[in-house]
């Protein structure tokens, strides 16, 4: 498990953790470095923990262990000279917080790039490239996503669906069925429109498609497939801005992947769409 994936991984689960937990992966994530140079009996003095609910702790992080987490982390220390945040300081100029904003998305992109996996992705590209209908949703901030989603996917050669007003997304969601795809964005998995539209599909019989920065058990629950995106909330901009641009690439990336698997079938939609907006651009002299 990379530095990149542990801390994400900490992160993703954090709703899902007990009281305990929650105390232990608060600690972790505070005093990394001082953490990495205790045993699990210290750990657990010092929070006032059975060793066992540490060893559990772990274990629900994907580590084998004790140990194996710790070598981890003792390797990682969450150097903070590595991780890039904004910083923004009160004499910086304008391109000083430009560059850091820059940075800021950069890392958000490359912390969600190391959560993608092989297997994910192909199964997410082969429910896209079955489905009759595929339909974008989200509320609020995500709801951009979802357009840009839907912008993007007009131009294969499936059949694709929005809608910006939440009613309106509730009756597509109802109407679509088995044979279909419902793409869910949302930043904190928790947001009760969107759990509603993802239910909605999935009982009218669809297959879901999740993307979220936080993978909560009642999302998780509901989706067949979740794409998880890295977001750092800094200075000046929440997290949900900064998962906003992975969450863009995700969709970049299952487009791609769907228009390259459709090979000759996407040729006819991309080209009917180019020759009506090129009247729409002025003519360079």
């Amino acid at each position: 498990m990379s530095r990149l994936s542990l801390k994400r991984k900490i992160k993703s689960l954090s709703r899902d953790f007990s009281k305990k937990e929650a105390l232990i992966a608060s600690f972790i994530l505070e005093e990394p470095k001082k953490v990495s140079r205790m045993t699990i009996n210290e750990i657990a003095e010092e929070l006032s923990v059975a060793p066992s609910t540490v060893f559990q702790f772990t274990r629900k992080l994907g580590f084998a262990g004790f140990r194996d987490f710790h070598n981890t982390l003792l390797t990682e220390e969450f150097d903070p000279a590595v991780s890039v945040h904004e910083n923004i300081r009160p004499d910086d100029d304008a391109l000083a917080i430009a560059q850091k904003v820059f940075s800021s998305s950069i890392k958000s992109l490359q912390d969600t790039s190391s959560l993608l996996d092989l297997e994910t992705l192909q199964r997410a590209g082969d429910m896209l490239l079955g489905a009759h209908t595929v339909a974008f949703f989200g509320v609020g901030g995500s709801n951009v996503v979802a357009y840009d989603a839907y912008h993007k996917f007009l131009r294969t050669p499936l059949r694709a669906q929005y809608g910006t007003d939440v009613h309106i997304q509730r009756m597509q969601a109802s109407l679509l069925g088995k044979g279909d795809c419902a793409v869910i964005t949302t930043h904190t998995g928790l947001t009760k429109d969107t759990l509603d539209i993802a239910r909605i599909a999935r009982d009218a019989g669809a297959g879901v498609i999740a993307i979220t920065s936080y993978p909560s058990a009642s999302l998780t629950a509901l989706a067949d497939i979740v794409l998880v995106s890295a977001s750092e909330e800094t200075g000046y901009r929440s997290e949900s801005l900064s998962s906003r641009i992975a969450q863009l690439a995700i969709i970049d990336s299952l487009f791609t992947i769907v228009m390259f698997a459709s090979d000759d079938k996407a040729i006819e939609p991309l080209s009917r769409i180019r020759a009506v907006i090129a009247p729409t651009k002025e003519e360079s002299e």
